[in-house]
């Protein structure tokens, strides 16, 4: 286990157990109580382990947590199955020749070609980390139209999906719940890089935001933990106006955590219209659309 699986276990279990409140568990709430939530020696007992064992695990100098004893942690921290998950994943890290930098990604010519077949739906090949490693013509003028089309083709200008969201004018200006889903990334990138503890990409996406953005280092250190594979984002795109337009994250198997982010409108709606009005926008107008969002987020 890598000293930074290490931090973040012990980080994740301390900020559960001052999430509980006393009362959730059935302890009294009277008297002088130096910390928030739950004291160690209160959690220990309701999971049935010594308090040296569980400080020890908390300060990160105790590894190879049976079953047990992590199931009967998230029972007493009162768990939601994805934080279940999250802390075997942080407990049992993955080995490090699993471990990939970002530019090492390798694109299967066959997904490549997945993605130039629909047309119709916005499409993006992404990294676990989010670096977008391709996308269709459509899913670069949904999401990024102020972009070079051939920007995922070169590592030193390959955009990333939630770098966008925190540090690009023109990316935070197009989603009208932008709080929201800004904690929707950060808890999505939390429950990623506990399964991919020791990539090194991760690390360096981690590192940068929490020095380059006070929001994202704020809602990283509250440990969110969310598995985002759908759902609903709500758009003021710069060309077609407001959108409401369902995604789904399509895991690829065996392809180092690569997934496509596709997006749909509701059959019959604006949102469908405007979807193709996009597309026929981005096919005929492509240098007016890279240039419409820049201009639009200056005129807000």
């Amino acid at each position: 286990m890598s000293a930074e699986t290490v931090m973040y276990l012990g980080a994740f279990l301390r900020s559960r157990r001052a999430a509980l409140d006393p009362e959730q568990v059935g302890l009294p709430t009277h008297g002088y109580r130096r910390v928030a939530g739950l004291r160690r020696e209160e959690l220990a007992d309701l999971a049935g382990v010594s308090l040296t064992y569980y400080t020890r695990l908390e300060q990160g100098q105790a590894q190879n947590a049976s079953d047990s004893v992590l199931d009967a942690l998230a029972r007493a921290l009162r768990l939601s199955d994805i934080e279940r998950v999250h802390l075997y994943a942080l407990a049992r890290p993955m080995a490090k020749h699993r471990a990939h930098h970002r530019r090492s990604f390798h694109v299967r010519p066959e997904t490549l070609r997945l993605l130039d077949a629909m047309s119709d739906v916005p499409a993006v090949l992404m990294a676990r980390n989010q670096d977008v490693l391709a996308w269709n013509r459509l899913g670069r003028a949904l999401l990024a139209p102020h972009l070079d089309m051939s920007a995922p083709e070169d590592p030193d200008r390959r955009p990333n999906l939630i770098r966008m969201l925190f540090l690009d004018a023109a990316t935070r200006a197009m989603y009208a719940n932008w709080d929201s889903e800004a904690a929707l990334a950060v808890a999505s990138l939390r429950y990623v890089a506990a399964h991919f503890a020791d990539d090194v990409g991760l690390s360096d996406l981690i590192g940068e935001l929490c020095v380059d953005s006070p929001e994202f280092a704020t809602r990283w250190g509250d440990h969110p933990v969310q598995l985002c594979i759908s759902g609903t984002k709500q758009l003021r795109h710069p060309v077609v106006g407001d959108l409401e337009l369902s995604f789904e994250a399509l895991h690829l198997p065996e392809a180092q955590g690569q997934r496509i982010l596709t997006h749909t409108a509701t059959p019959g709606s604006p949102d469908e219209d405007a979807l193709r009005l996009l597309a026929t926008y981005s096919i005929s107008s492509p240098a007016a659309a890279a240039d419409a969002a820049p201009q639009l987020t200056e005129d807000q």
